[in-house]
């Protein structure tokens, strides 16, 4: 298979497959249409002649700050063509983050996407000297008033359209190098300020290279969609490694419209956060538990069924009995495919999983139900994948087995280390935390903990960083713990507390829909949900649940006081990364009385 720099990648492909639907989107009145390779081919170059119009060079960076568009895309391409640098930002920061970013990299022409983006990007420009230029994605954003430099997408592409900048543009596609620099991308900063992490153009190729011979599964038949943030490196490099095997993408704009989305477009491929998975868990479980009699006992059959056809038999490549392939067969194609259908997955192929600790219980479930995930490990710096199932003879329990060409080793305090061609360049503008990130002999630190099986497979335990040690000098791993408590329904955010302190605890925010349901049916009044959470009767019938989830945990792990939240953790509160992580220190402080009390004698 042939490998291209990321400036050619998407012009090759056009040679290739020309009418093909490359991108598929949502207009604004609300309807899909597409583009094919040789319309996207055309518009990638179109606004790369305006870039070197715009006089952007080569090592240039360009931030975009938008939630996933097609012309998103097309400017990424657009610059690498360019030989230019990309930064992202999160659709959600805000105007200080994206400062920051500004700031760091030294960006000077910023793409937003809606009105949000702009307003921030403006506030930004205004007190910047640095930030000179904004090119507005969404036509419906209405500009300041004074702003006199800022100008449309659509408007902006047409800017380039003269020889002069197509020769620039064309030379420059000659220059291409496989070293060249490609994105930087600013980690979530859950410990200290962000760092911007530097991928070359060398770090996705070999991403590729690797996914080819793990992932031939997948071919260019497939429809994968796009549904993470395009900022976060498990989304960026999935979607490129899509468009490097001719898989046609779908761009989800609106994240809180997937549910729609899915049933429209009933993809073939999804990378997704556990998060997600989670939700689709407890929506099914909770269909299960209201069934009658004989419907429960269907279900909890079929899940028998799958568990033992996929699991003991398919995934050990072992031939199944005839009676259990006949039993599967019927289920598959009846009970599996309707509750796929209705979430819009009944098409599946299979689904990559990474970002955050994925259940076992929950993973075996779907695994069960004919859901293929494809769970995996990786980080920003490694240009995401380390470690993914195998399509059979995977291991529940671990996050799979190290990719091909990537080296992984246990150093330190069982920190998993890695090398090989996607390790990152380095930390920019940080030549300290570079170092500090590399062992003498060229091993890159995760900071995660973990365990390699005889089979190179890895078990990710926790967080370095994010250990506690009990005053009793116990070490507690709160990740592992949170994972456990959130296969609970009733159950949607927990941070576990215990650094230095004597027992664990542990702040709860509920599934309220969930809850409220249980309270209308035991006769629980409330007049809030503030009042809610304070009710005795809800909270020992939650801290029972806890008690059952925590049956095999030692006595120093398990969870022994706990406080009901009203409100959940969020990321504009500054409580959670863009990547929905915990940002334990800044929940540690606003909750600090609420913790203290949980500790009085």
């Amino acid at each position: 298979m042939a490998y291209y720099h990321l400036g050619e990648l998407v012009h090759n492909q056009a040679q290739k497959y020309k009418s093909r639907t490359s991108l598929k989107f949502l207009l604004s009145n609300g309807e899909w249409t597409h583009i094919s390779w040789e319309e996207f081919s055309d518009r990638i170059i179109k606004t790369a002649q305006a870039m070197a119009e715009m006089q952007i060079k080569p090592e240039d960076k360009i931030g975009v700050y938008s939630q996933n568009m097609a012309k998103y895309l097309i400017t990424d391409f657009a610059a690498y063509a360019n030989r230019a640098i990309m930064t992202p930002m999160y659709a959600t920061s805000s105007p200080s983050q994206v400062e920051y970013i500004v700031n760091d990299a030294q960006i000077s022409v910023i793409f937003v996407g809606e009105q949000f983006q702009y307003n921030n990007a403006y506030k930004v420009q205004q007190g910047s000297s640095v930030l000179k230029k904004i090119i507005v994605f969404d036509n419906n954003v209405v500009l300041k008033p004074e702003d006199k430099t800022s100008i449309y997408f659509d408007d902006f592409i047409t800017t380039g359209d003269n020889s002069e900048s197509l020769a620039i543009v064309n030379a420059r596609l000659r220059q291409l190098k496989f070293s060249d620099l490609a994105t930087i991308i600013y980690t979530s900063g859950t410990t200290g300020e962000p760092k911007g992490v530097m991928l070359t153009h060398d770090n996705y190729i070999q991403a590729f290279k690797i996914h080819d011979i793990r992932l031939t599964q997948c071919s260019e038949k497939d429809i994968s969609m796009c549904f993470l943030p395009l900022t976060h490196i498990f989304e960026k490099a999935w979607t490129y490694y899509c468009f490097h095997r001719g898989i046609t993408v779908v761009v989800n704009r609106d994240p809180t419209k997937i549910q729609q989305t899915l049933k429209q477009i009933r993809p073939t491929l999804m990378s997704n956060v556990p998060r997600f998975w989670e939700k689709v868990y407890d929506g099914i479980q909770q269909r299960i538990e209201t069934a009658s009699g004989v419907t429960k006992w269907l279900f909890e059959d079929c899940v028998r069924t799958g568990k033992k056809h996929n699991l003991v038999y398919r995934n050990q490549r072992k031939r199944p009995p005839i009676g259990l392939a006949l039993k599967f067969l019927i289920y598959k194609f009846t009970v599996f495919n309707l509750i796929k259908r209705v979430i819009g997955i009944d098409r599946g192929n299979f689904f990559p999983v990474a970002g955050a600790p994925l259940s076992d219980k929950i993973n075996e479930f779907m695994q069960s139900i004919d859901v293929h995930i494809i769970y995996g490990y990786g980080l920003s710096e490694t240009t995401a994948t380390v470690s993914c199932f195998l399509e059979k003879g995977f291991t529940i329990g671990t996050v799979g087995k190290a990719m091909p060409e990537i080296e992984v080793k246990i150093g330190e305090n069982n920190e998993i280390l890695v090398k090989g061609k996607t390790v990152m360049k380095g930390y920019y503008n940080k030549p300290a935390e570079t170092a500090a990130a590399f062992t003498d002999d060229g091993f890159f630190r995760t900071g995660d903990a973990g365990k390699l099986t005889e089979n190179n497979e890895i078990i990710l335990t926790e967080r370095i960083k994010d250990l506690y040690k009990t005053s009793n000098g116990k070490y507690i791993a709160p990740q592992m713990i949170e994972t456990r408590m959130t296969e609970d329904k009733f159950i949607d955010q927990i941070a576990v507390i215990g650094d230095e302190r004597k027992f664990v605890s542990a702040l709860i925010f509920p599934n309220f829909e969930i809850l409220k349901e249980y309270a209308r049916e035991h006769n629980i009044s409330y007049g809030s949900v503030e009042e809610l959470v304070k009710n005795k009767d809800i909270h020992d019938f939650i801290f029972g649940r806890i008690e059952l989830l925590q049956a095999q945990f030692t006595s120093y792990e398990k969870i022994k006081k706990i406080t009901l939240l009203g409100h959940p953790f969020t990321m504009e509160s500054g409580e959670l990364t863009n990547t929905l992580k915990l940002r334990r220190k800044v929940i540690l402080e606003r909750y600090a009385d609420v913790i203290d009390k949980m500790y009085v004698e």
